[in-house]
Parts: C-alpha cells; structure tokens; sequence
C-alpha cells in the first residue's frame, strides 16, 4: 500500500476512504476476519495495529461480553479510534509492533492489514510474543496483505521500504515455529486470513 506522507493522510476519516480505493476487498477481509472468530466466547481481546477502529468495532459487536486492548502507532488514529469505539470496553495504546506487547493474557489476538509492515523476522518474532500473551485456549486471527502464488494476483500497491508482504507459506512456517497449529480460512488474491490455535506442548 501506498505510504501515507502526509498529516491528511493519517487522518483516520480521509484513511477510511483512502483505504477502499487501494484495497477494493477491504470490507470483504474486515468481514472475514471477524467471521474467523464465530463461536468463540473472548472476554479480553488484543487488536494488533487497531488503526480507526474498524476490525475493533465489528468484534466488539460480534462479542458483547469482550473488552478490548487496541494498539497503534498513529496518534491520529488512535483518536479517530476513541470516536467509534465503546469507551468502557476499549483501551488504546500508542506503541509499536515491534515493542513489547501488554503484559495480560488474551483470549483472542486479531491483526487486520497491520503486520505487512513488519519483515519477515520481525514477523516471526511477533508470532511468539502473541503465543506468550495467549490465555489457555486462545486464538490469533491475521488478515493482511501476501504475496500471491500467481503475480497475476498481486493487485495491491505495495511501497518498497513501507510494505513487506510475506507469502502465506513462509507465514504459516513462522505460526508453527512460534507453538501454533494454523490454517488459512479465505484468500482473495493477494489478501488472506490465517486462523491459528495454540499447538498441544
């Protein structure tokens, strides 16, 4: 995706727009993601890269009982988040994927176009702090941005040194690694959702 180099850009209400012209399924992942977590019964859910609050808002209605921690690294968004969101479910942290994670235990993990930007070892060294914050039980639901099998499907725009997309298999490899049994739940081109549990130890 394109890097935002401007302030309006990073304006979670021009974001909101932004982000449908780039990524045409967009609501399709959102949808998606939260389909992925059908039957589950979270009480305290990790957002990884919570933006404005889009994945947030749809889980947060899909579960009524959850309370959720959002992390991002815009303080913009973070304050377009806090305008959406449920204040006494929701608490919103601006910080860094690369930074430790809380220190709680979290019944579901969700991430929705967020660690694309992470590179592979950074990817994979997320992929075990998220496997340490996980309660007995828990989840890590991932929708982003891959690299297709076919370049034919490569239709996002991705921008060199902003966006390092991995393929779904290296990704799947990184999950095991890190102590999760993983499968990939939709693809639609270069977008897909992973669902993964923790792995029997």
């Amino acid at each position: 995706m394109s890097e935002p180099d401007t302030d309006a850009m990073w304006d979670p209400h021009v974001y909101r727009t932004i982000i449908r012209t780039e990524i045409p399924a967009y609501d399709e992942l959102q949808q998606q993601v939260v389909e992925a977590t059908v039957g589950m019964s979270p009480r305290l859910i990790l957002d990884l890269g919570v933006g404005a609050g889009e994945t947030a808002g749809r889980i947060l209605r899909m579960h009524s009982q959850a309370r959720l921690v959002g992390i991002d690294s815009s303080a913009e968004m973070l304050v377009g988040a806090a305008e959406v969101l449920p204040p006494d479910r929701v608490t919103l942290i601006q910080e860094d994927l690369k930074a430790p994670l809380p220190e709680q235990s979290f019944d579901l993990v969700i991430s929705a176009l967020a660690i694309h930007h992470l590179q592979g070892e950074g990817k994979a060294r997320l992929f075990r702090k998220i496997r340490e914050r996980l309660a007995p039980g828990g989840t890590f639901v991932l929708g982003d941005v891959v690299i297709p099998d076919d370049p034919a499907d490569a239709v996002i725009n991705n921008e060199p040194g902003y966006d390092f997309p991995s393929t779904i298999e290296d990704q799947l490899r990184w999950m095991k690694d890190a102590g999760f049994l993983s499968e990939t739940v939709w693809v639609q081109k270069d977008l897909a959702v992973i669902k993964s549990e923790q792995a029997a130890t």
